[in-house]
């Protein structure tokens, strides 16, 4: 492939940080905005040439400091410097409009009852617990979990604070919610693990082994 990401119709990229080879589905896509912004291609949708680096908001930070978006565009790039939040932004409004989508789908439990009798029913396939929310709630599901499922249970994931989760499930104080399976779901669940992943201070190889343990 070449340098800088010129090839885009193989099955692989190349970081223009780390010179690490991976899918599209573990990177970052970027273009230039028409005013020369280096701009973030969460979608690998918009038209022109794309650099790409792994996504991590650490290695995005190093494009910046290095530089690596001029020599991946080979020419000068603007370039926010807060790109690595920017990008995080973005990621996280994604989630929460595939947990908005989720929910319209009938696949969201929330209120801890009714999060502990799905798990029993064997109907959670993985748990968000809000950022913010009390340590003993997450431990006593925790525990649910672990007699329900023992060592294969479903994921608990912590992406968001009570107060987004209450924006996209237009309810109150939600602490707690499960997932049943569905389209829907499996689409939430990849948009968060890609979003943990990207906030992780792991080296890129530890976050590829990362987000395989929670796939």
């Amino acid at each position: 492939m070449a340098a800088g990401g010129d090839e885009e119709r193989g099955p692989i990229r190349t970081c223009i940080v780390t010179r690490a080879e991976r899918p599209p589905e573990d990177m970052i896509r970027f273009v230039l905005a028409p005013d020369g912004t280096a701009t973030p291609d969460l979608k690998r949708r918009l038209p022109g040439r794309g650099v790409w680096t792994t996504a991590s908001a650490e290695v995005v930070a190093q494009a910046i400091k290095r530089r690596a978006f001029d020599r991946g565009f080979r020419g000068k790039a603007v370039v926010p410097d807060d790109l690595p939040d920017r990008i995080d932004r973005l990621m996280e409004a994604d989630c929460l409009q595939r947990l908005s989508l989720a929910n319209k789908a009938g696949l969201v439990i929330t209120g801890f009852a009714k999060v502990e009798a799905a798990i029993a029913a064997g109907e959670a396939i993985a748990i968000l617990h809000a950022t913010d929310g009390g340590q003993d709630g997450k431990r006593k599901i925790g525990q649910a979990l672990r007699r329900r499922f023992g060592g294969e249970a479903p994921p608990e994931l912590e992406c968001f604070g009570s107060a987004q989760l209450d924006l996209a499930l237009g309810r109150t104080n939600v602490i707690h919610a499960a997932l049943r399976a569905g389209p829907a779901s499996a689409a939430l669940l990849a948009s968060m693990k890609r979003l943990l992943v990207y906030r992780s201070a792991a080296t890129p190889s530890a976050q590829a082994g990362s987000a395989a343990e929670m796939g």
